[in-house]
């Protein structure tokens, strides 16, 4: 949402809690082709609930990434999510487009929480208001959080040309891959290590988002505690693996508790959605980020809501090279999502 719409090269820079990943793509024909994507992981405490704590870990990565792939842009996109932003779709009492700008600024102090001098705010307009005025969505995120990515970026001597939010670079990635039709209502959840992006779109309409902080990394605190195992094998045994002297059984058994408790905040979110947006249905889901595929989730989903839902596939309309690794593409796909929809900025036309 923030910096200049480009139409530039830029490479998409996602840095979460697990790690650090890069997408660069390029236009080829109507389509899009991967030049380059890779990750980084970061350690623990490093990227907390979407706050970066130890910069110089952050830049460490971003110089891994860029140098192993010889990456040559130095323009890119992040984003940014967690309780230190706020998304939010309001009417504006506005008779035009002209006076549009200032009638934003003078009503959303009324819904910003933050002090408005410590923050950055932009907003887009979705259309006219339904009794009048303009639909708009409102974003607002404070500087210093912002000002902890720029610094981590510039000091790895790249220029972070857009800060965008996670929920939007993921719904750039959803219109891109799969050409939703305008009346198609569909929730996109992007599930990261410590925070859950929710996003619920029209076709290409926003229309509501909220960032719950649960994730992966309440998987593994619980597989930790309740089993008695080390940090490393807990992550082992939420990827799938097998850890000695874990069975089967008691593995899943707390998985599903986790589980469950992210199925009740998808719940609470979508019943909110439902009350603010009378007569809307969610027709589908798709799920992204590393937690997408926690062994059972997107089958719960299924069983619980009803509806179609899948694990979003971020390469689905981009062609790969074979130069890339194929593992890359297919097992860390989900967790690239955002890093793609960045990606995309590259092409912003307006």
């Amino acid at each position: 949402m923030f910096g200049k719409k480009k139409s530039k090269p830029l490479v998409g820079l996602d840095i979460g809690s697990s790690g650090v990943k890069a997408v660069e793509l390029r236009r080829k024909g109507d389509d899009y082709e991967l030049l380059n994507v890779d990750l980084e992981n970061l350690g623990q405490d490093v990227v907390v609930d979407g706050d970066i704590m130890d910069a110089t870990a952050v830049k460490d990565a971003i110089d891994s990434i860029f140098r192993r792939n010889k990456i040559k842009t130095r323009e890119v996109a992040t984003s940014v999510s967690g309780h230190s932003v706020i998304v939010k779709r309001i009417t504006v009492s506005a008779a035009s487009e002209a006076e549009l700008h200032n009638a934003v600024e003078y009503e959303a102090p009324q819904h910003i929480t933050f002090d408005i001098a410590d923050v950055y705010h932009d907003y887009h307009v979705l259309g006219p208001g339904p009794t009048g005025g303009y639909d708009v969505m409102l974003v607002v995120v404070k500087q210093d959080k912002v000002l902890r990515y720029r610094n981590a970026i510039t000091t790895a001597q790249m220029n972070p040309a857009v800060v965008d939010i996670d929920a939007f670079a993921l719904q750039n990635a959803y219109e891109a891959n799969y050409e939703p039709s305008a009346d198609q209502m569909t929730a996109l959840l992007n599930i990261g290590a410590s925070i859950m992006n929710i996003h619920i779109v029209r076709g290409s309409v926003p229309l509501f988002t909220r960032d719950v902080p649960v994730g992966g990394n309440q998987y593994t605190d619980t597989l930790q505690k309740e089993l008695d195992l080390s940090f490393e094998d807990a992550e082992k045994l939420k990827k799938g693996q097998e850890v000695p002297n874990v069975s089967l059984e008691a593995k899943a058994a707390h998985i599903r508790s986790v589980s469950d408790i992210l199925l009740l905040e998808i719940q609470k979110t979508f019943d909110f959605f439902r009350q603010t947006a009378s007569g809307e249905n969610i027709q589908g889901i798709y799920v992204a980020g590393g937690t997408a595929k926690i062994e059972g989730l997107v089958d719960l989903l299924k069983e619980d809501f009803g509806i179609p839902v899948e694990i979003f596939d971020p390469f689905r309309r981009i062609t790969v090279p074979n130069n890339i690794v194929p593992e890359m593409v297919r097992e860390q796909g989900p967790r690239m999502t955002v890093a793609v929809g960045l990606a995309l900025r590259s092409f912003d036309e307006s």
